[in-house]
């Protein structure tokens, strides 16, 4: 009788996994309630009939790569898809280091899936080439449902196309994202006519976009649309933004306006925020216009200051007003003064952005910057914080060793290190990394950046061997050897996705890594001992593997840019990732495609 008992349980497991026993309508019920892609992907491995019901089942998608899958394949996957995100340009382009004419194209998703995804409401494009032809196809398709449109640092088309998407989606368009998007300006009609036709819009993001604003038709969007909750806008002064602050009673967030005339404390004195006011961004502000933020500071839960004129002083007084941040952005010029206040008040934060301010070291002495010292004064005070990027001038192993050791909740950390200083206190980072990296267990997005010598061998070894959360990962000036490179390579069984730069790796070298990490589907480098064909990088070569090879041009070795930056094909590249595309048939002419012999 014992050795019967284990039969029929093995029996209704394998009844169970295979769904025979669960009806058809309770697997589509449950299926609706997992919503990870990763539980998906598991989910409809199951069984065929698991599969199917995952397909007509799932609400959105992302595609993490546009060359990684085809329009085509996405349809006949997920024929009932209500959002669709896809990224286009790699992170580089963002930095001037992808050419214009690169690729990317919006043209076959729109063009193939806006009428099929009869479904679709949501659709989101990132650094990717979109054409007024192409919003043209999607609203004539999906005008009369699309709820969002977020174009993300996207390029290509006019306001034409937008006053376009203002007109056919009328009643039904609640978000429209543009932020940093490089748009020809044929005129402001196009806000107007948001404004007249679509009442319910909550979200609207031109932030960035050098778009000129007429403030009379904001005042309409408020009268009509009471549901506007985020308003981010391109530059405009805010004292012709009186009347609209006093009809949008339901605005949370505001980004965008600017103080044309520092000192004019009159001009702007009567500039009263909405009640509800908790996120704010203001550009051009001064020492002298903060006290305009200062009668709801208490309430504000997001401020960015990147954008501003204020000294450490003037961060140190306006953020001891602000115990109840959760998000802030600001540059370096906060110094470790500022963010030594950061840490004392504001005890909730759980983003912090210190962006790259002034180059200028005259400057940079006068006002301060970010080190070791501000670093670990936040680690210490902020125990909430789940994101920190930051560019500092000095770091050490001690203030990279505290971010582990009390950042518990942190799933992105970014780092920088600039390299103005003559100095830093103390390199290789190798045991600061270590304990970071042990500290922080649920860390899923890593980021360094040093200067040669910032990271060893044993560094990168350390990453690999406790980088087990991982997914993606940036990484430049690290390493003295190939040996380093392997090392790490060894340990990151979960990274996904791999970006590198200004390292000393061999092709050889760096074709072998990649063999070493089984889950890596995207890998992007720049700066590395690189030959004149790319020849040693075939041997990463395998099924469903795209390599792409730009060469290095010894021509513009020493061109610079206008930043005085070098050129973008001054060094060589690489772009290897997984597609079930095949190989892409629209690679600029700097862009070699490497194929298996």
């Amino acid at each position: 009788m014992g050795g019967e008992a284990p039969e029929p349980r093995r029996l209704s497991r394998a009844l169970s996994l295979d769904g025979s026993v669960v009806p058809e309508e309770a697997l589509h019920l449950v299926m609706g309630y997992v919503d990870h892609p990763r539980d998906r992907e598991a989910a409809s491995l199951v069984c065929r009939r698991w599969h199917r019901i995952d397909a007509l089942t799932r609400k959105h998608v992302t595609v993490p790569f546009c060359y990684a899958a085809s329009p085509a394949r996405l349809l006949a996957r997920f024929p009932r898809l209500e959002s669709l995100a896809v990224k286009g340009k790699p992170r580089a382009a963002m930095y001037g280091l992808i050419p214009d004419d690169w690729g990317a194209y919006a043209r076959p998703w729109v063009a193939e899936l806006a009428a099929p995804l009869e479904c679709l409401k949501t659709l989101h494009l990132r650094r990717m080439v979109v054409t007024d032809d192409d919003l043209a196809t999607l609203v004539r398709a999906r005008g009369h449902m699309l709820q969002e449109l977020k174009l993300d640092k996207c390029s290509g088309f006019s306001t034409d196309a937008l006053r376009l998407v203002a007109r056919s989606c009328s009643r039904s368009l609640r978000t429209l994202f543009l932020e940093e998007c490089s748009i020809t300006d044929n005129g402001t009609e196009w806000l107007h006519d948001l404004a007249v036709n679509n009442p319910v819009l909550v979200t609207l993001n031109f932030y960035m976009t050098y778009l000129r604003v007429v403030p009379a038709d904001l005042e309409l969007l408020a009268k009509n649309c009471k549901s506007l909750i985020s308003l981010k806008i391109s530059d405009c002064d805010l004292s012709d933004l009186i009347g609209f602050f006093q009809m949008a009673t339901s605005l949370e967030e505001f980004a965008g306006a600017e103080f044309n005339e520092q000192g004019e404390l009159t001009k702007y004195g009567n500039v009263k925020f909405p009640s509800r006011l908790c996120s704010l961004g203001l550009t051009c502000l001064g020492t002298n216009e903060m006290h305009i933020i200062f009668p709801f500071s208490t309430v504000l839960k997001k401020l960015d200051l990147q954008y501003t004129f204020l000294t450490t002083e003037d961060h140190c007084q306006l953020i001891a007003k602000c115990p109840n941040l959760l998000v802030l952005a600001v540059r370096n010029v906060i110094g470790d003064r500022g963010l030594g206040v950061v840490a004392d008040t504001c005890k909730k934060l759980q983003r912090l952005r210190v962006e790259r301010g002034d180059d200028d070291p005259g400057l940079q002495e006068e006002q301060g910057g970010v080190s070791q010292v501000g670093l670990t004064a936040v680690a210490v005070g902020c125990r909430e914080l789940d994101y920190i990027a930051a560019y500092v001038s000095d770091i050490t192993n001690g203030a990279l060793e505290s971010i582990g050791t009390f950042c518990k909740n942190l799933c992105d950390f970014r780092l920088v290190l600039l390299d103005r200083q003559e100095r830093i206190t103390e390199l290789p980072l190798d045991n600061g990394v270590r304990a970071l990296l042990r500290g922080c267990a649920k860390l899923r997005r890593f980021a360094l950046y040093l200067r040669p010598g910032g990271l060893s061998d044993v560094g990168l070894g350390y990453i690999g061997q406790h980088s087990g959360t991982i997914q993606y990962m940036l990484l430049g000036n690290v390493g003295d050897t190939d040996n380093g490179l392997l090392l790490f390579a060894s340990g990151c069984v979960n990274l996904r996705k791999l970006e590198l730069r200004s390292c000393c790796f061999s092709e050889r070298a760096l074709a072998l890594a990649m063999l070493q990490m089984p889950s890596l589907r995207y890998v992007w480098v720049q700066g590395y001992k690189a030959s004149q064909t790319g020849r040693d990088l075939m041997l990463m070569a395998r099924p469903f593997w795209n390599i792409e090879f730009t060469p290095p041009s010894p021509e513009n070795a020493n061109r610079l840019t206008v930043d005085g930056e070098p050129c973008v094909d001054r060094y060589a590249q690489i772009l290897a990732y997984y597609s079930l595309a095949g190989k892409r048939s629209d690679c600029p002419q700097s862009v070699v495609p490497l194929y298996p012999a």
